[in-house]
This record gives C-alpha cells, sequence and structure tokens, in this order.
C-alpha cells in the first residue's frame, strides 16, 4: 500500500505531507472503533524473542521511532499501534518557538536522505506534559522518551537551566530522557558537546535525578561528526556522570559523496538518511568496543532495511531507531525488522 502512496507524497511539501499523514493517522486510530485493531492486525510484531530490558526498561521489541517525528507528543499511540516497542518525542524546549524559516525540510531521493533544519520547532514542554500524562493514564505500557534542549534565545551559559527546566516538567511522564545538544539547526548549540560543558550539564542533571525516589534513565544523543578524540571523551563523560548511555548518531553537516543536484546539496541543515548509514554504525562500533560494551548504545541513522538494522546490533547497539528509513520505506519496514530478527 505504501509503494503506491509514497509518489504521490512525493510530489509535494515534505513538512506539510508529513503534518498531513500523522493527523489522519491519529484520527483513524481515534475516531473509528476498529481503527486500532486494523493498525495493530496490519503491523503486529509480537515475535516472541524480541523483548528485551535495556537501562532498567523492558522493550516489547528493540525498534523505536526517533525523536523530530512527533515533536509534541501528539501521536505517540497511533505511532505506538504501528509496531514501534517505543517511541521518542521531542525535541521539547522549555518554551514554544516556531523554528527556523520555511521551507526547512527537503527531499534527496537520488541518496534516500532527507536534509532538515527545523530548529527545534515544538509548542513547549508544557504543552507536551499534559498530553504525556494523559496518554500514560491510558497506556502506561507504551515506553516513551523525552529528548530535550534548549531554547533558540537560551545562551549557552544558561542551557543548564532549560534542561532542567525540560526535565523536572516531564519526569512524571516519560520513561527515559535523552539530552540533545548535537543538532546543527541551533546555533551554537553543539558547542555543549565539548568535555566541560557537557560534563556541567550531565552531572547537573543527575543530581537532579539522584534527587527522586525513583531515577530515570539518560541518555546522550551525539552527532556522528565527531573525531576518535571526541569520542573518547564521550566515553569518559558517560562513565565519569553515570548516565545510561548513548544514542549514536544524530544528523551530519557533511554532504560528501551525495548524487543529488547541487542546489539540493548545498541546503544547511543536518543530512540523514542512507548517506548516515555506514557513519552511525562506525561510531556504534567504536563507542561499544572501545567502552568494553560498558553502557547501551540506541542506534540510529540511515536505517533503510532489516539488514541496516542487524548491523547495528551486530556492531554493539542494544536498540535502533527510525526517522528517514521510515518515511521512505514506510511502516512495513518496522516488521521487516523484528521478522529478520527473530
Amino acid at each position: 500500500m505504501y509503494r503506491l502512496v509514497k509518489p504521490i507524497f512525493f510530489k509535494f511539501d515534505p513538512e506539510n505531507v508529513h503534518h498531513f499523514v500523522v493527523k489522519r493517522l491519529k484520527w483513524f486510530n481515534d475516531v473509528f472503533p476498529f481503527g486500532k485493531s486494523v493498525l495493530r492486525g496490519s503491523y503486529d510484531v509480537s515475535f516472541k524473542g524480541l523483548e528485551r530490558e535495556v537501562f532498567g526498561l523492558k522493550f516489547k521489541n528493540p525498534v523505536g521511532l526517533a525523536a523530530g517525528f512527533d515533536k509534541n507528543g501528539e501521536y505517540v499511540e497511533a505511532l505506538s499501534n504501528l509496531g514501534f516497542g517505543f517511541i521518542e518525542v521531542g525535541t521539547v524546549t522549555p518554551l514554544p518557538q516556531p523554528g527556523n524559516d520555511k521551507p526547512r525540510m527537503f527531499r534527496l531521493p537520488e541518496d534516500a536522505a532527507l536534509i532538515n533544519r527545523m530548529g527545534f520547532n515544538n509548542k513547549g514542554v508544557d504543552t507536551m506534559a499534559e498530553r504525556l500524562r494523559l496518554l500514560k493514564d491510558r497506556h502506561p505500557e507504551i515506553v516513551v522518551g523525552g529528548n530535550i534542549g534548549k531554547n533558540k534565545n537560551t545562551p549557552n551559559e544558561d542551557a543548564v537551566c532549560d534542561y532542567i527546566k525540560c526535565f523536572d516538567r516531564l519526569f512524571d511522564v516519560v520513561d527515559y530522557f535523552v539530552v540533545n545538544v548535537s543538532s546543527p539547526n541551533t546555533p551554537g548549540l553543539r558547542a555543549l558537546q565539548e568535555k566541560e560543558p557537557l560534563m556541567e550539564l550531565l552531572n547537573t542533571l543527575q543530581k537532579r535525578n539522584c534527587k527522586n525516589e525513583i531515577s530515570k534513565p539518560i541518555l546522550l544523543k551525539i552527532a556522528p561528526d565527531l573525531t576518535d578524540e571526541q569520542l573518547d571523551d564521550i566515553i569518559d563523560i558517560v562513565k565519569e556522570t553515570g548516565i545510561a548511555g548513548v544514542i549514536a548518531t544524530n544528523t551530519t553537516i557533511g554532504r560528501d559523496d551525495l548524487g543529488s543536484p547541487e542546489k539540493l546539496k548545498g541546503e544547511t541543515g543536518g543530512l540523514s538518511g542512507k548517506p548516515l548509514t555506514q557513519r552511525s554504525t562506525e561510531v556504534i562500533r567504536y563507542l561499544s568496543e572501545k567502552s568494553g560494551k560498558a553502557f547501551p548504545i540506541i542506534g540510529v541513522g540511515g536505517i533503510h532495511s532489516a539488514k541496516d538494522a542487524k548491523e547495528k546490533l551486530d556492531a554493539g547497539a542494544s536498540l535502533v531507531q527510525l526517522y528517514t528509513g521510515f518515511i521512505y520505506e514506510g511502516p512495513g519496514l518496522i516488521k521487516r525488522i523484528c521478522q529478520a530478527l527473530v
């Protein structure tokens, strides 16, 4: 079915198509009495042997949806019914913000890739927290991750306060947190990946975490553009701060070996999709081997097939996430990956 409608979707602006599709998916899931059962029946991935426990959480399968697809926590239930083992929402910031000017998302079909410069567009953490509270009341079994960031106008020296606000507000309604300092679309954000500011940020959140009777796993999402020396620093930081793990990787600012027209390649923003497949797997393998498998890794970047997912798991990932591959290959990709892993 997706192969039939995909050419139609790809004739229109990618951001508009995204909103069109997810709103109707939610409508179908919520309004029709049989909507949930149809989605579950079509994309049933309840295969025995795929359940796993990672950083203290139980996942029905290892295939999740990466942050950026549901920025405000509006579509979690409908997306979960497509078969995802977990859903990561965000990136969310303390205050609502519109993000960067449109157009800000571009398809590169020749490369099975996307370029986006969304800029953390979201409705703010209060709106997300209320939505997730209602969701968790109805569906506590859905594993939800909260991807948190800082507002564009917040200077880096005050960034910790933004992350704390998001952490505190979402603490009771998410199962794990992801600290996003690796998006290329918020000016100066990637400077927070340097060792000193990153240590301060993560230690502050961990202290906040330990004040609660039940702590939540905190993960760090890193860029694929880090050098080996910087990856060594990441390993040290994870061990020293005691956070739960790493998500590898975010989008890249690189444009090497692309077959798309120069006009598209020249668009600023983060590149995702097949061009990232090899590099993200290399980062996963490096972190896993150099750390002695000291912490869990969620692998994301260029997963367009069951083979891509398996390579990331074999490289050392405990779980994987989809985004661009989900857009290009459709919901059936989740089931194909799970069938291959059984």
